[in-house]
C-alpha cells in the first residue's frame, strides 16, 4: 500500500504545473477546479440520481421551484417560482421569466412533466416522494398546469405543505427542458438513457462532459435567469487519494477538495491560504444488516454488533471531521432528538447476547464497502472490533455502482451507506431512513434503506406515517420521540453509527462558495479575488 500510495504522489507531482520558491500554482482565473470523489457519480439524471456525489452537478445544470437559504437550511427561498401560495389542499407556484439553456422557455408543462417523469421512471428518487403520497399511478392527478407561468401540486390527503416543499427543494426536485428531453427518448424512457451522461436544465452552468471516475466539464450558461456566473467553466476532477488531493491543492492545481482524509484535513487547519469547512449534512454513517442472512435475522445478534464496535476509537482516528458518534437516528441538535443508548466496545456483552441468540462460537461474514475514505477505514476498524466477539468480517471493496447496486439488490450481509437529511432540517427528515419500510416484498421499493436490508418494520412505519401527517407540532413531536424509543428497542437492521458532516478545505482566494449538506453547492455566485 505504501509503495501505491508513493506512485501516485509522485504522479501527482510529476503531472502538476511547475512552480519555483515561495509561488505556487494558480488554476485560471475564470475556473474553478474542485477535488473529488466521483466513484458514486452513476447517473445525472435528477429524475434517478440520489447519490450525494452527483449532487454538486444536478444542483448546478438544473434549478428547482424553491430552494433552501445556503446559510439556513430550515429557510425555503425561490428558485424558478418567484413565489408560491398553499391553500390546505395544493400549493400553487407562479414561475419568473427564465430560459433553458437550450434557449426554450421555463413553462408550467415542464414543471408538471418533470415531477410526473421521476414518479413514472420509478427509480431511487420516486421514493423519496412516496411517503407523501405521491406514486406513479397518482401523480397525474395532483399536477394542473394553470397558465404558462403557474404550476398548481396538489397535495394528498394528510399531507403537510411545508414537507413537500422541501422535497421540492431537493435536487430530485430539478426542473427539466421537456422538449429538450423528449428529443432524446428510447424505448418510452423520458429520455433518461441520454439525460444520464447529458443536461437539460435552466442552471447556471451546463455540462459538456463527463468521464466516469476522471472528470466533469459544466461550462458557463450565459443565459441564466440570475446573472452569467464568474466562473467561465468549472472542472471537478476525480482524486480519489486524500494524499494526492492534499498536494494538488496546497501547489494551487484544484481550488477546492471534498474527499480528504481527516490527517489531511487537520493539516490545513490555521494555515494560511486555506479554508475549512465542516457542513452539516443531517445524515449518518450507518452500518446496514441484511436480515434475509440467517444470522442477521436475529435482533440479538444485531444488538450484539451493536456493543461490539469500538466507536470512540473510529471517532478518534478516523471520523475525525467527517462526523461525531450519534446512535440514534435523529441528529444531536435537532428538536426531540433523545441521548445516544451508550453503546460502547462491550466485549463481553456482546458475546453474552451472541450466546442468547445461539451462536456462542460466532460466524463469518461480508462487509462491503464503497473504496472511498473514510468508508474503507471504518470497515478495517468494524472488522477488527467484532473479531473480538467472535464475528469473522471479510471486507469486499468496491466502486459506487458494484456497491449500491448490492445494496439496492440486497445482495450482502453488511454494507455501509450513507443516509440523507430528507432534504429538511427536521426529524422526520432522517427518521424516515430508518422507520419506514411500506412493503417488504421482494418486488418492494429499493429506494427505502429499511427494505434493502428487509427489515420488516410494520409498527415503525405506522407511527412514521402518523407523524408525516400530524398537523399538529406538540403531537408531531411526541410521535417522534415515540418513534425514536421505539428504534432504539428493535435491535434495528440499520445502525446509526456517526452523525455525518461533510467537511472541505477552499483556497482562500476563491469567495462565496458555501458548502451544502441537503443539496450540492450552488456555484453561481463563486469568484475569485484578484491578484
Amino acid at each position: 500500500m505504501g509503495r501505491w500510495r508513493n506512485g501516485l504522489l509522485a504522479l501527482a507531482v510529476a503531472l502538476a504545473p511547475a512552480w519555483g520558491g515561495a509561488a505556487a500554482a494558480k488554476t485560471p482565473a475564470d475556473q474553478l477546479v474542485i477535488g473529488a470523489s466521483l466513484a458514486q457519480v452513476l447517473s445525472l439524471d435528477p429524475g434517478q440520481a440520489t447519490e450525494s456525489g452527483s449532487w454538486i452537478i444536478t444542483s448546478n445544470i438544473y434549478d428547482r421551484l424553491v430552494s433552501t437559504d445556503p446559510n439556513d437550511a430550515t429557510k425555503l427561498v425561490p428558485q424558478l417560482a418567484e413565489s408560491w401560495d398553499v391553500d390546505g389542499k395544493s400549493i400553487t407556484f407562479h414561475l419568473r421569466d427564465a430560459k433553458f439553456a437550450s434557449g426554450n422557455p421555463v413553462t408550467a408543462e415542464d414543471a408538471a412533466w418533470s415531477l410526473r417523469r421521476m414518479m413514472k421512471l420509478n427509480q431511487a428518487a420516486a421514493s423519496l416522494w412516496k411517503p407523501y403520497g405521491y406514486d406513479e399511478t397518482n401523480i397525474d392527478g395532483f399536477l394542473q398546469v394553470v397558465d404558462p407561468k403557474t404550476f398548481r401540486l396538489g397535495l394528498p390527503e394528510g399531507t403537510i405543505a411545508e414537507f413537500v416543499l422541501f422535497a421540492l427543494s431537493g435536487n430530485n426536485g430539478a426542473v427539466i427542458d421537456k422538449t429538450e428531453a423528449t428529443k432524446h427518448e428510447a424505448n418510452n424512457d423520458y429520455g433518461n438513457a441520454w439525460l444520464r451522461a447529458n443536461s437539460a436544465g435552466s442552471g447556471p452552468f451546463v455540462l459538456r462532459r463527463w468521464s466516469p471516475n476522471e472528470i466533469i466539464l459544466m461550462d458557463r450558461n450565459d443565459a441564466f435567469w440570475g446573472g452569467a456566473p464568474a466562473m467561465k467553466r468549472v472542472v471537478v476532477r476525480h482524486v480519489a487519494e486524500s494524499q494526492v488531493q492534499r498536494l494538488l491543492l496546497e501547489r494551487g492545481d484544484i481550488d477546492v477538495a471534498t474527499a480528504l482524509a481527516s490527517s489531511d484535513i487537520t493539516a490545513f487547519e490555521g494555515k494560511a491560504g486555506f479554508v475549512t469547512q465542516r457542513v452539516p449534512t443531517g445524515g449518518f454513517y450507518v452500518l446496514a444488516m441484511n436480515t434475509q442472512n440467517q444470522y442477521l435475522a436475529n435482533p440479538d445478534v444485531r444488538r450484539a454488533i451493536a456493543w461490539g464496535l469500538d466507536y470512540a476509537g473510529m471517532q478518534k482516528t478516523i471520523m475525525g471531521p467527517y462526523g461525531r458518534v450519534r446512535q440514534v437516528p435523529v441528529p444531536e441538535n435537532y428538536p426531540t432528538a433523545l441521548p445516544d443508548p451508550g453503546y460502547t466496545l462491550d466485549v463481553a456483552k456482546a458475546k453474552e447476547l451472541l450466546a442468547k441468540a445461539g451462536f456462542p462460537d460466532g460466524f463469518p461474514l461480508v462487509l462491503k464497502t464503497i473504496a472511498e475514505t473514510p468508508r474503507v477505514d471504518l470497515a478495517t476498524a468494524i472488522q477488527a472490533s467484532l473479531a473480538q466477539i467472535g464475528i469473522k468480517v471479510s471486507i469486499e471493496q468496491g466502486n459506487g455502482s458494484q456497491i449500491i447496486a448490492a445494496h439496492r439488490a440486497r445482495e450482502f450481509d453488511l454494507l455501509m451507506p450513507l443516509t440523507g437529511g430528507g432534504n429538511m432540517a427536521d426529524p422526520i427528515g432522517s427518521l424516515q431512513n430508518f422507520t419506514y419500510n411500506p412493503d417488504n416484498s421482494p418486488n418492494g421499493n429499493s429506494g427505502y434503506f429499511t427494505w434493502r436490508s428487509a427489515w420488516d418494520i410494520p409498527e415503525l412505519t405506522k407511527l412514521t406515517v402518523q407523524a408525516r401527517g400530524e398537523p399538529d407540532q406538540a403531537k408531531r413531536e411526541a410521535l417522534y420521540t415515540e418513534i425514536q424509543k421505539t428504534f432504539l428497542a428493535s435491535g434495528p437492521a440499520i445502525l446509526p453509527m456517526f452523525e455525518r458532516f461533510s467537511p472541505v478545505v477552499v483556497s482562500a482566494n476563491v469567495e462565496n462558495f458555501v458548502g451544502q449538506g441537503f443539496r450540492g453547492v450552488r456555484l453561481d455566485t463563486v469568484t475569485k479575488k484578484a491578484d
